[in-house]
């Protein structure tokens, strides 16, 4: 992943994860694809972003769950 890629990553988890997100597969795979979609808007290209994008995501809803420890 690039520098590029991580902090647009990043900053996209931090304005586009809301914190009711549910830790499923459907919540994962609309944001994985908005990601990309929203990376693509702005000129970076997937393989920039790619390395485990859903991993990323999915610990970002986890870490967000406030019924959940840290």
């Amino acid at each position: 992943m690039s520098t590029l890629g991580i902090n647009f990553l990043d900053q996209w988890i931090a304005n586009n994860v809301p914190k009711t997100t549910k830790a499923d597969v459907i919540s994962v795979d609309e944001l994985t694809h908005k990601l990309i979609a929203d990376a693509k808007a702005v000129g970076i290209k997937r393989v920039e972003i790619d390395e485990e994008v859903d991993r990323t995501i999915l610990d970002a809803i986890v870490h967000l769950d406030p019924g959940l420890p840290e």
